[in-house]
């Protein structure tokens, strides 16, 4: 095991992968326009450069967790670093639309092997003290929204004062050092013998990016359109396939009965909702500031720091000591339902209001509500799986977070639409569509929080004494 210092060095590299795969979901939002112009986007295929991040990231992930059991944590969380720094050169110098898309779908893999891998080496190396482990998930899982909410403002910084193919160039020096520092830093853990199911990925990813295709492009051709519906059949039929390959195969990329583990697939549900409430959220209230509220684009990233670091402090400080009294069951019921209090506030944004009125004290909230239930949902997947596992069960969390996010927001994006978000121009429009996609992402929020309280179970223990015998997790796991 590395010396303490050498441990917690470690962690803030983890932290900062962390910080790098959720930041890339968000930093290229304001260059969009600019993208477009520059590479030809028509608007309807413009969502892409989101959208192939975040479906290759999501659909890809069971496989990084599978390949990170397999072939070493280590190896794989270096390897996803690698791809992230090809794909992201790529990415700025792409010239064309395919090229494009192809680059970020690249960026979404090298993040599909990064994110479970570092939630396997973070378990390695603090899996042996459980108060250790509490505060080394909540610096982890700080790391998320702070990326998403600095990728808004980065963005902003480098669209508007550079060009915007360096929101893809930031990540190059990044990955270089990270390469450099891994093999100083990280376990060398172990490897063990077992099959891929490439077929099973294949199947998961298919089905997961067409039903999101099929959700963001319903609001144009229409939600009785007969494609809509053709589409997301698809979706239903990729996915079923999907479950039934993993019922047949001896060696599955995600063995299904993982999931009677207790607490396991309510923790998932918990953070598949989470995510489907908190990124429409942060993505309809930087479009309120910009297009309603009338902030550039450095000013709208900067408005959204005080609601990142209220985050970064209540994960760090707030949400291990309120875990190790109250446990893990009512800090994610209690977060859910503070978030859907903070959304529904938002709800009440008007079209001639002020970022002190409208947007500051509800975000605070919100913040609040993300920053109590994110770390005990996160900590209780990934403990709830078999020790050897812990590859899987860290790609199955991270999955659920990312597959809530892409849905949540597409289905928040036609709900918005439908209530008056594409009218450009037309503020009061605007705001009512903002407002339904608050509205819809509160009651997501509200519904977790009923799922959480009726399903999670109340382990026996505090959950810091509880994240199971770590022991044998960090020994299974290949560390030392």
């Amino acid at each position: 095991m590395p010396s303490a210092s050498k441990r917690w060095w470690a962690l803030g590299l983890i932290a900062l992968a962390q910080f790098m795969v959720i930041m890339d979901t968000s930093i290229i939002g304001v260059a969009l326009p600019r993208i477009q112009e520059d590479l030809g986007f028509s608007p309807e295929n413009l969502s892409w450069v989101f959208n192939a991040y975040v479906v290759a990231f999501g659909g890809l992930l069971l496989l990084g967790g599978r390949l990170s059991d397999l072939l070493g944590a280590r190896r794989m969380f270096a390897a996803g670093w690698l791809v992230l720094l090809i794909a992201s050169a790529v990415a700025g110098l792409a010239d064309t639309v395919a090229v494009e898309l192809a680059a970020r779908a690249g960026q979404g893999v090298g993040a599909a092997l990064i994110a479970p891998s570092a939630l396997t080496l973070l378990m390695m190396l603090f899996g042996a003290e459980p108060k250790e482990l509490t505060r080394a998930l909540a610096l982890y899982g700080a790391a998320a929204p702070a990326g998403g909410t600095a990728g808004v403002f980065l963005g902003g910084v480098i669209t508007e004062y550079v060009s915007w193919p360096w929101v893809f160039y930031v990540n190059i020096p990044v990955a270089a050092l990270a390469l450099l520092a891994t093999p100083v830093l990280m376990p060398a853990g172990g490897t063990r013998r077992g099959s891929l199911d490439v077929l099973g990925a294949l199947t998961v990813t298919v089905g997961l990016g067409a039903a999101v295709y099929g959700i963001v492009r319903a609001p144009e051709v229409g939600w009785d359109s007969g494609q809509t519906w053709l589409v997301l059949a698809g979706a239903v039929v990729a996915l079923a396939a999907f479950v039934a390959l993993q019922a047949a195969r001896r060696e599955p990329l995600m063995r299904l009965s993982i999931f009677r583990a207790p607490n396991l697939a309510a923790a998932n549900v918990a953070q598949l909702l989470l995510g489907a409430a908190w990124i429409p959220m942060w993505f309809f209230l930087n479009l309120y500031l910009q297009q309603v509220l009338g902030y550039r684009a450095f000013p709208s990233g900067a408005a959204l720091l005080p609601m990142t670091i209220l985050i970064m402090i209540g994960m760090i400080a707030l949400a291990p000591r309120a875990i190790a009294r109250f446990g893990p069951k009512p800090m994610v019921v209690t977060g859910l339902a503070v978030l859907a209090v903070g959304l529904g506030w938002l709800a009440l944004i008007r079209p001639d209001g002020s970022y002190a009125v409208d947007v500051l004290p509800a975000s605070l909230v919100a913040a609040l509500g993300m920053s109590l239930a994110f770390i005990p949902s996160l900590g209780t997947a990934i403990s709830s799986a078999r020790p050897e596992e812990g590859g899987l069960a860290s790609g199955i969390v991270n999955t659920s977070y990312q597959v809530g996010s892409a849905l949540g927001l597409a289905a928040m994006t036609a709900l918005a639409s439908a209530a008056g978000a594409d009218r450009l121009g037309d503020l009061p429009a605007l705001t009512d569509g903002y407002s339904a996609a608050f509205v819809g992402a509160g009651a997501i929020a509200a519904a977790g929080a009923v799922v959480a309280g009726l399903t999670l179970r109340t382990p026996r223990r505090q959950p810091a004494e509880a994240v199971e015998p770590v022991e044998e997790r960090v020994r299974a796991a290949g560390g030392r």
